[in-house]
């Protein structure tokens, strides 16, 4: 006895309807692919901004990579002579210290903590700000008053004597408890000045017409009003990361935190105390430290600056061709009616 569906009453193809659904789910997964992650990589690896930053943050990642698989030596005293110069000993490309040690050990063997601290600073203090900014400038009225009014206070107490209280009494190892730390009132500025941004911004006539439509105010700020600011953030994301850098490397620099823990500041302070600021022989000491600092805190800066091309919709359009097609089509409708 069959078992087949009778579909010859209502005349309907139910294999047919199925695999229907099944392509159009297929061609919505193609087209989230294409419009959210094909286009805009390739708009922004089309800027040489971007590829040079994401070049100089893969060798980063590649020296966290090779400290945590234990692909380079420890950073261990008496390995090598004392100060060899940079490039003097290929076995030890960036130089020793005064005793010994690896410097090119040293930044390796910091890597992974800086990065897992500077990305943990720079997500708390943006996204903390991009939630109080986008709220506060919205929905305006009491929920302002009082967001701006906590925002004051947290803007009115000294940053870095606060940091430096609470790094004296907190001692923190962890990477990314540090990173929050360093950035514990950082997002109350940058809060407000996201808040200026959306006050122009929910004036609009698109944003009007959202409200007019009944749609709600979650879905107005994540669909209308972020994309709008969002270069703003991803800059300011970066400038917070940058904070982070300078800031850790400077409390360790001064001693404030603990020297437990592997870090540039670290380095860069004995590289200070053994004279690598008035002797040649030590100059290196200092100077491997500064340059894995610069180099990381630019990388951030060149990506930032290019990334910007993927929420610059005019900027997307002309690099994605489309507006060239636009000028080919109404290039070929005037030569038609002449």
């Amino acid at each position: 006895m069959s078992t087949e569906p009778d579909t010859a009453g209502d005349g309907i193809d139910w294999r047919s309807e199925t695999s229907d659904v099944e392509m159009s789910r297929r061609d919505r997964l193609n087209e989230f692919y294409e419009q959210k992650i094909y286009a805009p990589a390739t708009v922004a690896w089309s800027d040489r901004r971007t590829r040079i930053g994401v070049l100089i943050l893969s060798v980063y990642l590649l020296m966290a990579v090779v400290d945590l698989l234990g692909l380079w030596r420890d950073a261990s005293p008496n390995q090598a002579g004392p100060l060899l110069s940079p490039f003097e000993n290929m076995a030890y490309p960036l130089g020793t210290t005064r005793s010994g040690v690896d410097l090119l050990a040293l930044i390796i063997d910091s890597t992974p903590f800086i990065l897992q601290m500077v990305l943990a600073g720079g997500v708390w203090a943006t996204t903390l700000a991009v939630i109080v900014g986008t709220v506060s400038g919205y929905k305006g009225g009491t929920i302002d008053t009082v967001i701006t009014a906590i925002s004051d206070f947290f803007m009115a107490i000294p940053g870095l004597p606060l940091v430096i209280v609470l790094a004296l009494a907190l001692s923190p190892e962890n990477p990314i408890f540090l990173g929050v730390i360093l950035t514990i009132n950082y997002w109350a500025g940058l809060g407000r000045s996201i808040r200026s941004q959306v006050l122009s911004i929910r004036e609009e006539s698109y944003i009007e017409a959202s409200r007019t439509m009944g749609t709600g105010s979650i879905r107005i700020i994540i669909k209308d009003v972020l994309p709008n600011i969002m270069p703003y953030v991803m800059v300011n994301f970066v400038l917070a990361a940058r904070y982070t850098i300078f800031a850790s490397v400077g409390l360790y620099f001064i001693g404030a935190l603990p020297y437990t823990v592997q870090n540039w500041g670290v380095t860069l302070n004995y590289g200070y105390e053994q004279g690598g600021l008035f002797s040649m022989g030590a100059f290196h000491w200092l100077l491997v430290p500064i340059v894995a600092i610069v180099g990381l805190a630019f990388g951030l800066v060149l990506l930032s600056q290019g990334m910007d091309r993927i929420f610059n919709p005019r900027v997307r359009t002309r690099l994605t061709g489309e507006s060239e097609s636009i000028e080919e089509e109404e290039t070929d409708t005037t030569t038609e009616m002449i």
